[in-house]
């Protein structure tokens, strides 16, 4: 039996590519994971097991179809509630929201989708990414805050409910978390990674942002990432400048 939490995510995405294991075996493992300690935690704002396992299995399929697979085939990843998605809601965290989605994935939705990954759910957010405590708690400590505004980002990752998560920053939004809850955080240059399709609320401080175990996981979602995006005049200037 392989134990997936000791593995870093390009180790296990090398496992599925291999057959060694499959796409639904790894979400089944976090779906445990989140049955066990969700409560507590409050990281995801939605999340629905059967349709991850349905997207899981669509990836497996992919791979045994014998058809080119992306970096992140077959990983589940957990996504910031105020980013963008078709087929699940994008509550930003207000009731004002409540079960809507956006009509179009954000632009880092559909380059998960192209390296393969599967978006696991949505996590939780302060609301409008800026009001009021998030209900999220620390991992290590229920009593303590996780720190905001992509609470539910560090905190599934802390908790080992998803092997990866984006965030956002405007003010300290990711990094305060990912020191709070012990994971590795990355709030890239301005400018490297799309925000169409992500509540914004400050066009020149806003950064999308990750969370994972390891720089290493963090670099392999960053690669995934980092485009131009000809709908965020930030990353075709700064993406110019370093000849990305």
């Amino acid at each position: 039996m392989i134990d997936i939490f000791s593995l870093s995510v390009e180790e296990l995405a090398t496992k599925i590519k291999d057959a060694q294991i499959t796409s639904v075996e790894v979400c089944n493992k976090y779906i445990e994971r989140i049955s066990k300690f969700e409560k507590e935690v409050k990281a995801w704002s939605h999340f629905d097991k059967k349709i991850l396992l349905e997207k899981a299995s669509e990836a497996d399929d992919h791979r045994r179809s014998g058809k080119p697979t992306g970096p992140l085939h077959g990983i589940p990843v957990a996504v910031k509630d105020i980013i963008g998605t078709v087929d699940m809601p994008t509550e930003c965290g207000t009731v004002i929201r409540k079960g809507k989605s956006y009509s179009q994935n954000a632009e880092i939705i559909d380059l998960l989708n192209s390296a393969g990954a599967i978006v696991m759910g949505k996590t939780a957010t302060s609301e409008l990414a800026y009001l009021g405590p998030p209900k999220t708690t620390n991992p290590h400590d229920y009593t303590r805050t996780p720190g905001g505004s992509s609470s539910g980002s560090a905190a599934s990752v802390a908790s080992l409910m998803a092997p990866l998560s984006i965030g956002s920053q405007t003010g300290g939004s990711i990094t305060r978390p990912a020191s709070y809850c012990g994971v590795v955080g990355y709030k890239p240059s301005y400018g490297l990674i799309s925000r169409n399709g992500v509540l914004r609320t400050s066009n020149s401080l806003d950064h999308i942002g990750m969370f994972a175990r390891s720089v290493e996981d963090i670099a392999l979602l960053a690669k995934v990432l980092i485009k131009k995006d000809p709908y965020d005049p930030a990353t075709v200037y700064f993406l110019s400048l370093i000849h990305i």
